[in-house]
C-alpha cells in the first residue's frame, strides 16, 4: 500500500496530522508534511504505508477536507 500526498493542494487544516503521525505540522508554510515522503513530482510526495499504519493512512486520507491525499493498494488501484 502506498499514500500519495499533493502538498500543493493542502490547506493546512492538519486534519491528518491527527490521524497518522507519519504527517506532521509545517507552521512555517502552513501546510502537512509527509515524513519520509519521496518528491516523485512538484509538490506531489509519495511513501509506502507500512502494514500496521495501514487503518491510520486510510483514515488520514479520509479525514482531508480537500483530497490532497490518495490511497493506493498494492496492484495500484485508488482506496481513497
Amino acid at each position: 500500500m502506498r499514500i500519495e500526498y499533493d502538498r500543493d493542494t493542502c490547506i493546512g487544516m492538519f486534519q491528518c496530522v491527527d490521524e497518522w503521525d507519519a504527517f506532521e505540522k509545517n507552521l512555517d508554510e502552513g501546510k502537512a508534511d509527509l515524513v519520509d515522503g519521496e518528491e516523485t513530482d512538484e509538490d506531489i510526495f509519495v511513501r509506502e504505508v507500512p502494514e500496521d499504519a495501514a487503518f491510520e493512512a486510510e483514515f488520514a486520507a479520509r479525514v482531508c477536507p480537500v483530497d490532497a491525499i490518495a490511497l493506493y493498494d498494492d496492484d495500484g488501484e485508488r482506496i481513497v
